[in-house]
Formats: structure tokens, sequence, C-alpha cells
């Protein structure tokens, strides 16, 4: 499988377009469903200390690598740091524990998971941290910046970025990184299609990667009310008739419109199937009216709101 990527600033290393979430895989078959994803062609996986299953996607990767799936340079591997460490001392520590996890020897791109500063919370007490600690304990975005860039300089990460952050905050920790971010990670679908957002972040040479392609059917078993009031988008009539169109279904509909407005998809599935369906979106193109129509689709609809689950209002 043949993926095109994004070309990272400053280092020039390249980030697929397609990739792989690991965001609410089990742990008990997360190790055999990163091993199935490298065979079916992934690249790209997305990973964080949040979601609890490090060591086994490690496990997959391992094993994919010994069996010859793979070779490690030809794997992008991203994970992230939690909110309970960003102070300049808890970073290098959060992500050490990262990549003895992964059992690799560097990270492809490590990013700052929230603009949220929570109180340390020590590996013994709690691991991962999640959000079971609520108590901010504020620390500036300069000092927890210049703790990553001490990582690209230990030569344990080779691109660093940021997650969930809104433009104003981009433009403050543009003005003093000396290691500018190369990647906005964000969450992106038809009901939220963050256009301004994408287009200034750009505009300061950063990429793209966007999270919860499919809106809302990530968030219904969270129990999500916006999520749970909202027209499922596989069943969107817009959507719908596009896909018939192309004889695609929407999701591959949604991650097309993606990739072809240059950003990187990390879509999640645990079945076969799936798996290849979502890969098969680079065969065909979305017509300039299709493309107009999925962004008119904009509601906006945020579903991973802070405010609205930890009462930290971030977008406000």
């Amino acid at each position: 499988m043949t993926v095109p990527s994004l070309t990272l600033q400053p280092s020039g290393d390249k980030m697929p377009l397609l990739g792989f979430g690991t965001w609410k895989v089990p742990k008990d078959v997360t190790a055999d469903v990163v091993y199935k994803t490298i065979e079916a062609g992934y690249r790209l996986l997305d990973c964080a200390c949040d979601y609890g299953n490090e060591v086994q996607v490690g496990q997959g990767i391992k094993k994919a690598i010994a069996d010859g799936l793979v070779k490690r340079e030809e794997l992008f591997i991203t994970s992230k740091l939690w909110n309970t460490y960003h102070h300049k001392e808890h970073v290098p520590l959060a992500f050490n524990r990262t990549l003895s996890d992964l059992g690799l020897e560097y990270i492809d791109l490590y990013l700052i998971h929230f603009p949220i500063s929570l109180k340390f919370v020590p590996f013994e007490e709690r691991y991962p941290p999640e959000w079971g600690n609520m108590e901010q304990d504020p620390v500036p975005m300069h000092e927890t910046w210049a703790a990553m860039e001490s990582l690209v300089q230990s030569g344990k990460v080779k691109n660093i970025g940021v997650s969930n952050f809104a433009a104003i905050l981009l433009m403050d920790l543009l003005s003093y990184a000396k290691i500018k971010p190369a990647v906005l990670h964000i969450e992106v679908h038809p009901y939220l299609n963050n256009a301004d957002l994408i287009k200034y972040a750009k505009s300061q040479g950063l990429q793209i990667t966007g999270y919860s392609n499919f809106g809302p059917a990530s968030y219904v078993e969270l129990g999500s009310p916006v999520a749970k009031n909202a027209v499922p988008l596989f069943t969107e009539e817009r959507l719908s008739k596009i896909s018939a169109h192309h004889n695609k279904t929407a999701a591959q509909v949604i991650l097309r419109w993606l990739v072809q407005n240059k950003v990187a998809v990390i879509p999640k599935s645990e079945n076969s199937v799936r798996l290849a369906q979502n890969a098969d979106i680079f065969s065909f193109e979305l017509s300039e009216e299709e493309m107009k129509t999925i962004n008119s689709m904009n509601i906006p609809m945020r579903l991973n709101d802070p405010g609205a689950y930890a009462n930290i209002p971030i977008y406000a």
C-alpha cells in the first residue's frame, strides 16, 4: 500500500497522510490489532499515555518488526504528553515512560495533548492518570515547550507539536518557540471542519492531523448528549449521495475529503474489512462541488470539549 505523505518542518521528515488511532482500543487486543494494522500496510500509529495501551502497542510493533513486516524506520510513531506532566522536570519523566512502554529508541512525533496543566500524579500512584485528577496546577506553556525542545535535542524525539490548541495559543507559542511545532493535532470532521484554524496553522508551516474523523460515532458510547442527538455521519443524506456516486462508504468519503485537504487521518477499526476500506481512499477523488458540499456541513459541533466534561473551558 502506497500512502502519500506530508513533509514536516523543520526536520523534513515525512508523515503519512493515513494512520491508525489507538484511542479506545482495548488492552487485551491492542497488540494483535496493531500487528494486523501494520500487516495491512498502515505505517503511522497514533498513541498516547492517556490511552493506557502503549505497552501493548509496543508489543505489536515489536512482533511486526521481528516477523519482517516492517523496519522501525518505516514506521511513524506519535505519542502525547499528558496534562499532569507539564512542569519542566516532569516532561522527560513522562516521555521516557512512554518510550519504555512502547519499547522504542525514539519517537517520530511527540505532542502536548492539551493546553491544560493539572497537578502532578506520581507513576506509582496512578498511571496513566487520565482525568482522575482535576486539580489545576498552572504551568506557563513556554516552560513546557522548552522541555519539549530539549527532547528533540536529546535525539529521542524527531518532531514536536501540539494538540487541541486554538489559534490564539498557537500564535503565542510561535512567538517564542526555538523549535517550531511541526504538527497541530485537532478534532476534524464534517460537523467541525476547523477551516480557519487549519488555514492559519498551515500558513505558519504546521501540518495537520485530524482526529475523530467520523464525528459523533466515537462519542455515543461515552455518553455524550451532543453525539447522541446528532445525525450519524454514516447515514447523513448528503454524504450518502456522494458515497453512492463513487461506490464508496461514507467513511471512505469523509477520509477522502480530509486527505484531499492535506489533513492526515487516523481512523480506528478492529475489523479487517474496515481497515482495508479505510485505506482505500487514494483511488478516487471528490469533485470541487462535492468538497464544497461536505464543507457546508460544518455546524460547528465540538465533541472533545474539556469544558463539557472537565469544567476546563479551553475553547471559551
